[in-house]
């Protein structure tokens, strides 16, 4: 289904203003965007890069035409944006007022960040996680209550009930991914519905639905239906994964106009003309979706088979990237990897002994366990 893509990529224009002037503000924040190395493109593009939970295949053929169709717009301000918040409203069966544009879904992290973590207001999450909110909550002199994930690695539920009722005055707002990253794990759909049900009903939930697109477990459901319920409830969603548009930034929120209305006057607004219409052709694409879907996971199963086939334990994930016990320090096996050609994911405290890959081509796969073989013989 996806193959090769008809519209040249080099057609494509590169150099665009993939609008991060918001991410600019704040130098001390980390993001995968800002954390590039300094190797040049050839370098780069030898690498089999399995550390970003990219998708490795690129936009399909669809959505490079309509971006390549909307350059025309690239030197106006009021250009036609194709539709995207109205498409979005549609996909999700809510209202173009309950959507909130953001580079990325990092942006509306940050915008959830300044709306409610006011006056040294707390978020409530797990830890580890996907770090950006806390470390927007350290930068803006809020607090961050971590919440240690449990034994098995599950995202701690009643832990995150019992720590909110404890602060419920300070409370801004609570942070859930769903799956989680980096373990890759899902909290089940009756957890969501007992989070939401027991602490007060006017605290926040965010829930990050990044890796929504990957799941496969019956017990897992996208909390989009809360919003249309009129929940307090921030659903947000990324391009950057199952539509391969990481470096072109556009992600949203869903969630009832009340609280889209506090967050609107944070939001930077600054998303390029080009990817917006490649939001719309995305969204639009569920034939690359799907084989995207299937591609990954049956990669996922294939490498995570070879490594417990080794003796490596992996945690059981609903992404597309995955987490193996290595059983020692990570930091010195991710430069053995990288020596190797091979680019995995940085350390997770407290975590440390866990390796957090991402799911690329075949072939890159196989460079992976071709490296892994090597680098684990020597020990």
């Amino acid at each position: 289904m996806q193959g090769q893509n008809n519209v040249s990529r080099r057609s494509f224009i590169g150099g665009l203003a993939t609008a991060l002037t918001w991410a600019g503000a704040y130098p001390n924040l980390t993001f995968p965007a800002q954390n590039r190395s300094q190797r040049g493109p050839d370098d780069y593009d030898r690498m089999a890069k399995l550390s970003f939970n990219e998708n490795p295949y690129g936009p399909s053929n669809v959505v490079m035409k309509a971006m390549t169709d909307a350059f025309k717009y690239s030197n106006r301000y009021g250009y036609p944006d194709g539709g995207i918040t109205e498409a979005i409203a549609k996909h999700h069966g809510v209202k173009p007022d309950n959507v909130l544009l953001g580079a990325g879904s990092g942006e509306i992290l940050k915008v959830a960040d300044d709306a409610f973590l006011i006056d040294h207001k707390k978020v409530v999450g797990v830890d580890p996680t996907f770090q950006t909110v806390y470390q927007f909550a350290v930068n803006s002199r809020a607090e961050a209550i971590k919440i240690p994930l449990l034994k098995d690695y599950r995202m701690d539920i009643p832990g995150i009930i019992k720590s909110v009722k404890n602060n419920y005055r300070d409370v801004g707002f609570v942070y859930v991914v769903n799956p989680n990253n980096p373990t890759g794990n899902i909290i089940p759909k009756q957890e969501i519905q007992l989070l939401l049900d027991s602490i007060p009903g006017d605290v926040p939930v965010l829930i990050d639905e990044a890796y929504h697109h990957f799941v496969d477990d019956p017990n897992y459901a996208t909390s989009v239906p809360y919003v249309i319920e009129g929940r307090q409830v921030i659903v947000t969603r990324t391009f950057s994964k199952i539509a391969a548009l990481a470096g072109m930034r556009l992600g949203y929120g869903l969630a009832p106009k009340e609280l889209i209305a506090r967050m609107r006057p944070f939001a930077n607004g600054s998303i390029n003309a080009i990817v917006k219409w490649g939001g719309v052709a995305a969204l639009n694409d569920t034939a690359t979706q799907d084989w995207t879907k299937k591609t990954t996971l049956a990669l996922r199963k294939k490498v995570t088979d070879q490594l417990t086939g080794l003796g490596y334990s992996v945690i059981p994930s609903e992404a597309n990237f995955f987490m193996a016990h290595v059983r020692r320090d990570v930091t010195p096996i991710i430069a053995e990897f990288e020596k190797k050609g091979v680019l995995v994911g940085r350390k997770f405290p407290p975590m440390v002994e866990h390796l957090r890959v991402s799911i690329g081509t075949a072939e890159e796969m196989d460079r992976f366990m071709t490296a892994f073989k090597e680098i684990f013989k020597q020990t």
